[in-house]
């Protein structure tokens, strides 16, 4: 990847180069009512692991790591294929972290600060990348690193650097605005996993 440009400085929030481009995004994604995407995920020293999110409003399915976990806005069930095991527990939308798929496209808007970090070519494509800092301080997260598609503003990728010293990258690789989908899919139905043990954490 070629470097184009860096930052500069950079106000409370963000710098204004950065916050045009996460509310470019940010607005792109809010008008789509619902989206398929199937991205690739890169713990740090390991090797590509693929996944797959469905999102409507609220809603969402998500499927990584041997888990799927289902969210109908009420209700959150993850299953475990290992284990044949399902745990079930009520949706809190400020518990799920970087696992709600419907919350990397707003995050920077609550909790975060902001600058414009670097312009990058990735073949044809040119990326803008934007670096975000949580103002917290007992934030597992040390930065979020948002690769945006210059010419569409979708999001290419992005790098979760935690504390800790790990890193995990994800790539969206196939995206798809606006697919019909049923409410009834966010939804975990027993009879589709025969034996399957439920654990019910409410």
């Amino acid at each position: 990847m070629v470097i184009l440009g860096s930052a500069t400085s950079a106000s409370a929030q963000g710098d204004k180069k950065s916050s045009a481009i996460l509310e470019a995004m940010s607005n792109k994604y809010q008008k789509i009512k619902s989206f398929k995407a199937v991205f690739t995920y890169t713990p740090e020293g390991g090797k590509p692991l693929k996944g797959e999110a469905t999102v409507k409003g609220t809603k969402f399915r998500l499927k990584m790591a041997g888990q799927e976990i289902f969210n109908d806005g009420k209700l959150m069930a993850t299953y475990i294929k290992e284990t044949n095991e399902v745990n079930l527990q009520d949706f809190d939308p400020t518990a799920t972290g970087d696992l709600d798929p419907t919350k990397i496209y707003t995050a920077y808007k609550k909790g975060f600060k902001y600058a414009f970090l670097k312009e990058e070519k990735e073949g044809a494509k040119s990326l803008e990348v934007v670096e975000l800092t949580p103002t917290k301080k007992d934030s597992q997260v040390n930065k979020v690193q948002i690769a945006v598609n210059k010419a569409d503003k979708s999001i290419n990728s992005w790098t979760i650097f935690q504390k800790n010293g790990q890193e995990v990258t994800y790539k969206v690789n196939d995206f798809q605005p606006d697919v019909a989908v049923a409410d009834s899919y966010f939804a975990f139905n027993s009879k589709q996993y025969p034996g399957v043990e439920v654990v019910d954490l409410r």
